[in-house]
């Protein structure tokens, strides 16, 4: 009889548009925080951590239960006790949830907070872009004051640059408070009744639920209309154009560079007066070969968006507290961030360059070996070891590949005296340096 096929075994692997990270992109990811962390404690923002988890309830409050993330993103789950819950997909609503339940709105005004982590949204997971992702959040709340928009932008324009970004622009619009919002939308939506058969099936719905997001549509068949609507800045009132004026002032005083875009609402249904993104213009040539005079040299701009925020002055009424609380917010899309070949890689403080390369040989000098590390560590001395190798030049390859110039070597006569052998590398000359003495000799000499 033939044989039976054996069964094709299928390794596990991460789920779609979720990734693992590791070496050297997670010590990528955690400079970019710690920079970004010591930026924001500078400006004065206070750090907060919030939970992965959040009421389901929350987000269709504060969100809107007619934008995409609700629809079709959300990653939601009932528990055994019946409570509906979600995976958080931004920042905002939790910052806010925090401010109401903490009753941080006793504290000193404004309150500024930073937050960083991953979030969720079951999306369809393109460049830079995936299912989990980390965002570093920046929020002001408790404020009216245009400053507050313009220290938002500045701050999170400034952990860009010190990440290496050069050319950015940030995009920014007014969509104004509620008196100006109602104006505008009902100027909006005629004008795309309008065109009904000029936009896509998704824009007719918006047009119902949320007109707004009508200039938010990527559809290609929507663009030319996008591009002739009504745009909201002829219809804010005399108090928002004041904001917006101030804001853009404070932008010129700090040489920020900025474009305005009337077509800029962003996504989410909280938004309010300002709304803004900030983006990397970057310039590709493509040089024809020579002699094709058919061609000329182009020069093409790719916008890449990897921060937005806005004003979200309603939100907190909205969750049921008293009355208004005037706040501005934004984050960066960190995968964004390190998957940019524009990136400058920051230097982790967690990730300390190994001096020496530590050896071991034998049972005996194993046994003294993490002693002997923890005095190292105790010294801030950072090592590289492989103790599950047994053979010197084993050890000694490791040590070469990974281009560490000294080594520690401790094998059973060491271990029985007390000391420790010093290798230079690149010479081969050795030293025996006795046990207690061998930070102050490292840091002395090495």
């Amino acid at each position: 009889m033939p044989r039976k096929k054996a069964a094709k075994v299928e390794l596990p692997t991460s789920l779609k548009g979720m990734h693992d990270i590791v070496e050297p992109d997670y010590f990528a990811y955690q400079g970019f925080f710690e920079k970004a962390s010591e930026i924001a404690l500078y400006y004065g923002f206070k750090p907060i951590e919030l939970p992965i988890l959040e009421k389901e309830e929350l987000l269709n409050t504060t969100i809107g239960e007619n934008t995409d993330i609700l629809e079709k993103e959300l990653y939601s789950l009932k528990t055994k006790g019946g409570n509906h819950l979600a995976m958080r997909p931004e920042g905002t609503a939790g910052v806010m949830r925090a401010y109401i339940e903490h009753g941080m709105q006793s504290w000193p005004q404004p309150v500024m907070l930073y937050y960083y982590g991953p979030f969720f949204r079951h999306e369809n997971p393109q460049r830079g872009r995936y299912r989990e992702f980390r965002q570093f959040g920046l929020e002001i709340l408790g404020t009216s004051k245009s400053v507050a928009d313009a220290t938002v932008i500045k701050v999170i324009a400034t952990m860009l640059e010190e990440a290496g970004f050069k050319n950015l622009i940030v995009k920014i619009n007014s969509i104004g408070d509620a008196e100006s919002r109602q104006a505008y939308t009902k100027e909006l939506i005629s004008y795309y009744k309008k065109n009904l058969e000029s936009v896509c099936a998704n824009c007719r719905q918006r047009m119902k639920t949320t007109p707004l997001r009508l200039l938010d549509c990527k559809n290609d068949k929507c663009q030319s209309t996008k591009t002739d609507a009504p745009d909201s800045i002829g219809f804010l009132n005399a108090p928002s154009k004041k904001h917006f004026k101030e804001v853009l002032e404070y932008l010129d005083a700090l040489d920020i560079t900025y474009e305005i875009d009337a077509t800029l609402v962003r996504g989410l249904d909280y938004y309010t007066q300002t709304v803004f993104e900030i983006v990397e213009m970057k310039d590709t040539s493509t040089d024809e070969k020579e002699g094709d005079e058919s061609h000329d040299d182009t020069q093409t701009a790719e916008l890449l968006s990897i921060a937005g925020g806005g004003r979200y002055d309603y939100l907190g009424k909205k969750l049921g507290f008293k009355k208004d609380i005037q706040s501005v917010g934004a984050c960066i899309g960190v995968d964004r961030v390190i998957k940019s070949p524009d990136h400058k890689p920051l230097d982790s403080r967690i990730n300390k360059k190994p001096k020496v390369y530590f050896i071991q040989l034998g049972f005996e000098a194993k046994l003294k070996s993490l002693t002997v590390v923890e005095m190292l560590r105790k010294a801030k001395i950072p090592i590289m070891q492989s103790l599950a190798k047994d053979r010197l030049s084993a050890q000694l390859a490791v040590a070469e590949k990974l281009k560490i110039p000294h080594t520690i070597i401790l094998g059973q006569r060491e271990a029985l005296d007390n000391t420790v052998i010093i290798r230079n590398m690149a010479n081969r000359s050795q030293e025996t340096v006795a046990i207690p003495d061998l930070p102050a000799y490292i840091k002395k000499e090495l």
